[in-house]
């Protein structure tokens, strides 16, 4: 079977006045540092900034003896920070949203140091610890008012798992604990990152509910929310329900990793009617590029990652400014607008 895809004008884009905005439609056809307030990229007038919104970093083997891995999460991968920047500078990329790993799970130090020594270079995505006592929210609150952070990533997976659906267990993230750790980003200007590995279908009503109930809390979907390229109608109504998630204006969406969502080789063209639809409905002001370093590494290379977006983009005569948007202005905007005094 094979997919085909139409675009039909619909109307004008809310975020973009002047562009028609289009609707897909699918087919089946047979054939730190420690303060806050230095915690932000600068803006450079001269040009913008290209900021990676998704990466990881974790130590070394020489480094673990300071910051360990937590057991069985061993990287088999190169990762350590002076890797990321000797990639960064080689790319070209100036800034980065440093996402906490799996690696060292709740134990941030690593990360820390590496916000505290560039602290207008990176900016840090801790991990939300959904234990039932609490104490993950007394963690999440730290680590933004002590140490810096900006965003929280709410992993499904570390969630206490409810009731079984499509021979899966669906997680809780609209329990006690993931209201309030949602509630309180939104009091401390803190985003939210999903990571919905599994699909955006089994995580849509959560996400939908949290940003309901509190429309203050930033949202950040990532890598397109696991959305691949569309091939069958089930696919093509998850797509759309990303899509929709649009009516939402604290959501935005990271076209990142296309390594895991494009079904073919660099430079992934297949992402890009995906990517024409997302910045329609979205605005590219609440679209980022992120590499999804250090597993792009091996894929395409940390510098591949970023000309993709350019192949990418061509392919749908993406405006240069959408394209400066989704490269590093959306981020830079999004954290430089948080910097401001935090209270308890």
């Amino acid at each position: 079977m094979a997919l085909r895809l139409s675009t039909v004008v619909l109307g004008v884009c809310p975020r973009h006045s002047s562009k028609p905005r289009l609707k897909l439609r699918f087919r089946i056809r047979s054939g730190c540092c420690a303060t806050v307030t230095n915690m932000a990229f600068t803006e450079t007038p001269s040009a913008s900034k290209v900021i990676d919104s998704h990466l990881h970093v974790w130590a070394s083997p020489q480094e673990a003896g300071r910051f360990p891995y937590f057991p069985g999460q061993e990287p088999t991968l190169q990762g350590n920070a002076d890797f990321f920047l000797q990639c960064m500078e080689e790319a070209g990329v100036d800034g980065a949203l440093i996402v906490q790993p799996i690696n060292h799970k709740f134990d941030h130090s690593y990360v820390t140091s590496v916000l505290k020594k560039y602290p207008t270079k990176f900016v840090g995505c801790c991990l939300a610890n959904p234990a039932d006592d609490g104490t993950g929210l007394k963690q999440f609150e730290d680590l933004v008012l002590k140490d810096g952070y900006r965003a929280v990533r709410f992993n499904p997976y570390l969630w206490p798992t409810g009731e079984k659906a499509c021979n899966r267990f669906l997680s809780h993230m609209t329990n006690k604990v993931g209201k309030a750790i949602f509630q309180r980003a939104g009091e401390l200007n803190v985003a939210v990152g999903f990571l919905c590995m599994k699909g955006l279908g089994l995580y849509i009503s959560e996400i939908e509910q949290l940003c309901t109930e509190f429309p203050s809390t930033v949202v950040l979907l990532d890598h397109l929310a696991f959305c691949k390229p569309p091939t069958n109608d089930e696919e093509a109504l998850v797509f759309s329900q990303l899509l929709n998630l649009s009516r939402f204006p604290q959501v935005h969406v990271k076209f990142s990793a296309f390594f895991r969502v494009s079904r073919g080789q660099f430079p992934y063209l297949d992402l890009s009617v995906l990517l024409s639809q997302v910045v329609s409905h979205f605005g590219a002001n609440r679209v980022m590029w992120g590499s999804d370093f250090p597993y792009v590494v091996a894929e395409c290379g940390y510098k591949g990652a970023k000309e993709a977006v350019h192949h990418i983009a061509n392919e749908i005569s993406l405006p240069l400014s959408d394209l400066e948007w989704i490269m590093g202005k959306t981020a830079t905007q999004l954290f430089q607008n948080q910097l401001t005094p935090l209270k308890n």
